[in-house]
């Protein structure tokens, strides 16, 4: 109803514009026209009576100079002898003036509302002793799902399959070749043959019910764990860098008998993993065709090998009633940062709660295209494809290498993108690094201060000015449709994130949990582009800060260790109740510091702060996220311990930035490797990230005193990164000991 009484109005303004433009225009022409002074009078005449006609009377002449004088407004002879004083050309200029005016009102930005009062983002529980909830959630409890008809993650497929008419599904593509889609109809057939394969080999929902999936992300992924859901199986994803004895120890610990593989080297793995272990894998499906060779291997182990095509051939479909909310869905592994990994155990109605409450907070359509790239063994992209499903939307998985992963994104054209701030990192560091002169760096730099103005009224587009002349190519290699970006995993850098807000012009969403709420505990909420905290707490979930008094951090201020209850929160860890009754009755997560505006900022996981000798705690990760602001700096591993009064830190500097850094910041030149090997390049990102740490609001402990220079990046290859990208301190630590033992031998207090 607004939206048409709006567009009345303009055009009835326009219309108004319009006939007082033509009838300036006619008075002058009449008026030149005009052959003597009679004629004048008698054009004054008609033009005076007209306007008092408009204004409405009985008596149009006294009328409208009566009431001109009550106004103190000139009398109409006085404006008509004005406008007929006004050259032809002024007048239309007023004329294109008014008409400008009009458009610019009616086609101006206007600011996205909020999701709610910004200023009060969550409120405190009644009774709940300082816990907070989200001003979404209702106050009868924790929200447990969105749609009716979509409590499981089956019903999840079926009302995808519904909404979307049939629409694509999934969608792979080859090397320079366009994405090819399965229909949801195709996928149901898959998965409803691959499901009863399942049964077929002895699982079910009591018996055997566990079924491992050890592949990259592909549509094959998705119908294995489909397959799953379908009759009340549970899928428990594996993934290479977690190592052989790692996937040894979850294969036994889950007791799974059949593992679906994407490649012969993963194959390969599991046979490895089961020459030294009690043999319990059985059957291994291949979604490539294995060689007479593999299969012979398998044999000789006792392991039964086929290929995909041959596990789906038509067979008998079962029926079985179809899974409840209470059922077990997922076991998933955390990927180990410390120890042994834990299988997390997680519920349809866990999942169906966390991807409702992203539902709730946000808005997605059939329309919406997804680009797949980050794991799929972790819940975050788990519960984003989960999402896409519900609304029948698409799902286009990359071709495998996240080299060509631009490639794909500008060959799908996602609207829906889930990242991880290294990548969002990368972005950000080649944007800064192309501006190589100083007029660019200024007209990025003006570019993206005009956009954040913008961005902080609410407005969020990609079609100002700025985004034609400045931000189109960093809107174009993302496909140019995105529309939201959703990053969590990882803390991100508030320079960095608030960017790239402007920059790609799209909603953009930080969230924050562990696998232990399913995937998230807090997000941003639309209209709050504001940067340095992870949002409020999802409706799903109550969010309590607890006392941490050896770290002076108290609840009472706002400070403490974070604990969740809800709906997404799991059930515990797979044969492990020591565990569990220590995560759940201690709820030992990380720490944050609540704002005053009822969301969180997080300052570090519990686990990794640590005491200098004079008893000062240190937060790394808060640390290193200032650090790697740096332009030379690609990824920083700060260090120390309660042997030590101050902090070192290994510093990988940025391979595509450090000459280009180097030639401004100090005119020398030269090959990555031998840059590095520079003392004076080494003081140079040594003193730029003093100098960023200051700017930080670091404190003089909180600043390294020395740094090693190291020329390969962490990585989850090389074992130093985890999947979702989070560093492995204790394996970082360990392979660096000798130069951490050498940097504080050279340090003298």
């Amino acid at each position: 109803m607004w939206s048409l009484t709006y567009s009345f109005t303009l055009s009835s303004l326009f219309l108004v514009f319009a006939v007082i433009l033509y009838t300036v225009v006619q008075l002058k022409v009449n008026y030149c026209c005009c052959k003597s002074s009679a004629d004048r009078i008698q054009t004054r005449s008609l033009c005076i009576s007209t306007q008092a006609v408009y204004l409405g009377g009985n008596k149009p002449q006294a009328f409208s100079q009566e009431l001109f004088q009550k106004l103190r407004f000139p009398d109409l002879e006085d404006v008509s002898e004005y406008i007929r004083s006004v050259s032809t050309p002024m007048v239309v200029s007023m004329g294109a003036v008014a008409a400008a005016t009009t458009y610019y009102l009616a086609t101006r930005p206007k600011p996205l509302p909020p999701a709610c009062d910004l200023h009060m983002q969550s409120v405190e529980v009644p009774g709940g002793d300082l816990a907070s909830r989200s001003v979404l959630q209702n106050e009868d409890g924790h929200l447990t799902h969105f749609y009716d008809d979509a409590r499981t993650m089956y019903e999840f497929f079926l009302r995808g399959a519904r909404v979307s008419i049939n629409g694509p599904c999934l969608g792979s593509r080859k090397p320079k070749q366009p994405y090819e889609w399965m229909s949801y109809r195709q996928v149901m057939e898959r998965m409803e043959n691959l499901g009863s394969a399942f049964l077929h080999k002895g699982h079910s929902k009591t018996t055997d019910p566990h079924i491992g999936i050890f592949s990259q992300n592909r549509p094959e992924w998705t119908i294995s764990e489909l397959a799953c859901y379908t009759y009340s199986l549970v899928s428990v994803p594996l993934y290479d860098t977690l190592g052989t004895e790692a996937i040894a120890y979850i294969i036994d610990k889950a007791s799974i008998s059949t593992i679906v593989c994407d490649v012969v080297d993963k194959v390969n793995l599991v046979l490895d993993c089961d020459k030294s272990k009690k043999n319990t894998v059985k059957t291994i499906v291949v979604m490539e065709t294995p060689s007479a060779d593999l299969v012979s291997r398998g044999q000789q182990a006792g392991i039964h090998i086929l290929s995909l095509q041959e596990m789906e051939v038509s067979r008998q479909l079962l029926t079985l009633p179809p899974p409840q909310p209470e059922d077990m869905a997922v076991i998933c592994f955390t990927s180990g940062t410390t120890g042994a990994p834990k299988g997390a155990m997680l519920t349809h109605g866990n999942i169906v709660s966390n991807c409702s409450a992203f539902i709730k907070m946000t808005k997605t359509t059939s329309e919406d295209v997804m680009q797949s790239f980050l794991p799929l063994a972790h819940m975050f992209e788990r519960v984003m494809e989960c999402v896409m499903i519900v609304h029948g939307a698409r799902i286009g998985f990359f071709q495998g290498d996240i080299r060509f992963l631009s490639d794909d994104l500008t060959t799908l054209r996602p609207t829906v993108f889930p990242v991880v701030p290294r990548l969002l990192n990368r972005m950000y560091d080649k944007i800064f690094g192309q501006a190589d002169t100083s007029l660019k760096r200024w007209l990025l730099g003006f570019a993206y201060r005009r956009k954040e103005a913008e961005m902080m009224k609410g407005i969020v587009r990609r079609d100002s000015i700025w985004d034609r002349l400045i931000f189109r190519k960093v809107q174009a290699s993302l496909g140019g449709r995105v529309r939201l970006i959703m990053t969590g995993a990882a803390p991100i850098s508030p320079t960095v994130l608030t960017f790239l807000r402007a920059a790609i012009g799209c909603q953009f969403y930080e969230g924050y949990g562990q696998t232990e709420c399913t995937a998230g505990c807090t997000m941003t909420l639309s209209g709050d582009w504001t940067a340095g905290h992870v949002g409020a707490p999802l409706p799903c979930n109550w969010i309590k800060l607890v006392d941490v008094p050896e770290m002076n951090y108290l609840a009472v201020n706002g400070e403490g260790e974070v604990c969740v209850k809800g709906t997404n929160v799991f059930q515990g860890y797979l044969k492990d109740p020591e565990k569990t009754a220590e995560t759940i009755d201690a709820d030992g997560w990380p720490l944050n510091i609540s704002k005053c505006n009822g969301t969180l900022k997080i300052v570090d996981r519990k686990k990794h702060i640590f005491k200098l000798a004079q008893g000062e705690y240190i937060a790394p990760e808060k640390i290193e996220g200032i650090y790697m602001r740096s332009d030379a700096v690609a990824q920083v591993f700060v260090h120390g311990d309660s042997l030590q009064a101050c902090l070192v830190a290994v510093v990988v500097p940025d391979p595509d930035f450090l000459s280009g850094w180097t030639k401004r910041t100090l005119g020398v030149q030269g090959s990555y490797q031998k840059l590095c090997d520079r003392e004076d390049v080494k003081m140079a990102i040594l003193d730029d990230m003093l100098r960023l740490g200051k700017e930080g609001g670091l404190k003089s402990f909180e600043q390294v005193k020395a740094i090693y220079i190291h020329t390969e990046l962490f990585s989850v290859e090389n074992g130093l990164l985890t999947p979702t990208m989070k560093a492995k301190r204790n394996e970082i630590q360990h392979l660096f000991r000798p130069q951490i033992d050498e940097l504080y031998a050279g340090i003298k207090m």
